[in-house]
């Protein structure tokens, strides 16, 4: 398998990116790309023309601001060789209440609007879930997809309504009945003040659900 993975980033990245980035083990054949610019859907659109062009199977999206263990590769490989279409890790956001960058619900109404329900509810279970939508800071797309979005939306990132380029696609990609899961053991950090990680999320009170 063939896997371009793909950096968006600044003209520079975290050591601990580039410390994960370094140990991450190869599987296949990989090649590391790397976009430098301030805008994000128009970088993930080029490393998406890349994996079209180049013939490439798959799409693995690491950020440079995010931490991740050694296997992830490898097991983002396997589950698109298995048949699955978009895979995230399990990873959180920077700044307090640290919420899963995973989403329960996401669309966009009869009247255009966007609307979304974060997934505060993670299962007990290690196995993959599906879910609506996800960041795109660690994930894997398979060629088949980014080729029926382009067909069908004549782009991939460009945001849309309220959402930006991540959520957007996954949006588009579920529109044409692709599934999109979360493998929770791809425990990732976000690096910001301090790094988040689902131990961390779980000692911030939540919220009481919406009735």
């Amino acid at each position: 398998m063939k896997t371009l993975i793909a950096v968006p980033c600044m003209d520079q990245v975290a050591a601990h990116f580039a410390s994960s980035l370094a140990t991450l083990n190869k599987v296949g054949e990989c090649q590391i790309g790397f976009q430098i610019g301030s805008l994000i859907y128009d970088a993930r659109n080029n490393f998406a023309k890349q994996v079209i062009s180049k013939n490439f199977d798959a799409l693995m999206f690491f950020d440079s601001d995010m931490i991740f263990p050694p296997d992830t590769l490898e097991k983002m490989v396997k589950h698109i060789e298995d048949g699955k279409d978009i895979v995230s890790g399990l990873y959180f956001k920077r700044r307090n209440p640290f919420d899963p960058v995973i989403y329960k619900e996401l669309g966009i109404d009869e009247e255009g609007q966007g609307y979304y329900e974060d997934y505060l509810d993670l299962p007990e279970s290690r196995e993959p879930f599906e879910v609506a939508g996800v960041g795109m800071g660690c994930c894997i797309i398979s060629k088949t997809v980014l080729l029926d979005v382009m067909l069908n939306y004549q782009t991939w990132f460009n945001p849309m309504s309220s959402f930006g380029e991540d959520l957007a696609f996954s949006i588009r990609a579920r529109e044409l009945g692709y599934k999109i899961w979360c493998d929770p053991t791809i425990s990732c950090g976000h690096i910001g003040q301090l790094i988040i990680n689902e131990d961390v999320w779980r000692t911030i009170p939540k919220k009481a659900p919406a009735k």
